[in-house]
């Protein structure tokens, strides 16, 4: 059997950079970025480098089943290539086709997230300290998604009031969520290493730190102001990957996730937890406590409730609160 020729890409490049200029230009989130011009790299190697304009909706659906029959993908990741197609043929080609509408949706699925009681949070906790361990404090307190946390800003702290700002959330939505008085002396101490740090890259005349939605042009030089200076900076400089110019940047996030992916085998904790967990755990255990849906709604920034809803499974005792006729034998 002769081996599969390797195909060279001439379209990919242009078509990609057009198709980041059209998600730039809607403001979509640097991840999402990421998503759509990788799931469409995909869909035009996988149809022999063809333009897309050749291309529809039974090219659409053979990919989409590839994914799905032989990729093994989730419901949630198939979806997710789709929009990226969709966006790629009505907002950057321009072509709003009849068949676009009518292309099968992989049924959603629904599970229930992975909470963390809280003497497992006591026991995580037990085993995270330095700078990891009070960002994962932080995000079990507030409720903060793990970019929200990487991304915070020394402005969006406000200690007096107890509050944190969170900017450009899931959606480009602002919103506010409480700060724990537990974590105000932890931050403030880290605050200052923060500054020294802010202190060192003025003297030595380092660029300012990335600005949100071209503010750098609006205000040249608000990045470098200790205002916009990253709460939880990264300890050394490295190269901004769209300008090439060399500042410091946040924390890198992966390195929280895998500190608090060895606390929890560390503390023996028998469940998949991961960052998002302690988003999950901070929302479950607000329920718990009495707080209406609405407010939790609210911090989390959830644009439905119905999203909320999830976590009130929580609200009930093991089983919607039935109690099993073998307890009642004993």
């Amino acid at each position: 059997m002769s081996p599969l020729p390797v195909y060279e890409a001439p379209h990919v490049p242009k078509l990609l950079e057009v198709v980041r200029g059209h998600i730039r230009a809607k403001h979509y989130s640097r991840r999402t970025e990421q998503s759509y011009t990788g799931w469409i790299h995909r869909y035009v190697v996988f149809h022999g480098n063809r333009h897309p304009r050749d291309m529809g909706a039974t090219e659409v659906e053979t990919f989409l089943s590839e994914l799905a029959v032989n990729g093994k993908v989730s419901g949630a990741t198939q979806t997710q290539a789709l929009s990226a197609l969709l966006f790629l043929y009505r907002d950057v080609l321009g072509l709003d086709l009849p068949w676009l509408d009518n292309l099968v949706r992989a049924k959603p699925s629904r599970r229930i997230p992975v909470v963390l009681s809280l003497a497992e949070v006591q026991r995580l906790f037990g085993c995270m300290d330095g700078l990891y361990g009070l960002m994962a404090r932080l995000i079990y307190g507030t409720g903060m998604r793990l970019m929200e946390c990487v991304r915070l800003r020394v402005k969006d702290v406000d200690f007096d009031r107890h509050e944190i700002t969170i900017r450009q959330g899931k959606g480009g939505k602002d919103r506010m969520t409480t700060l724990p008085v537990a974590l105000v002396a932890p931050l403030k101490s880290h605050l200052v290493e923060t500054r020294a740090l802010f202190d060192q890259d003025r003297k030595l005349g380092v660029p300012g730190v990335e600005m949100p939605d071209a503010l750098d042009r609006k205000y040249p030089k608000a990045g470098e102001t200790w205002a916009w200076f990253w709460f939880f900076p990264a300890p050394d400089l490295s190269d901004d990957p769209e300008t090439g110019i060399h500042r410091r940047h946040h924390i890198y996030e992966q390195n929280l996730q895998r500190a608090i992916k060895a606390a929890v085998r560390k503390a023996g904790i028998a469940k998949p937890a991961t960052t998002h967990t302690l988003r999950h755990s901070f929302a479950t255990h607000l329920l718990e406590s009495g707080y209406d849906i609405r407010t939790v709604q609210e911090l989390l920034g959830h644009a439905d409730v119905s999203t909320t809803m999830i976590y009130t499974h929580v609200l009930n005792l093991g089983g919607r609160g039935v109690v099993s006729p073998l307890d009642k034998l004993v």
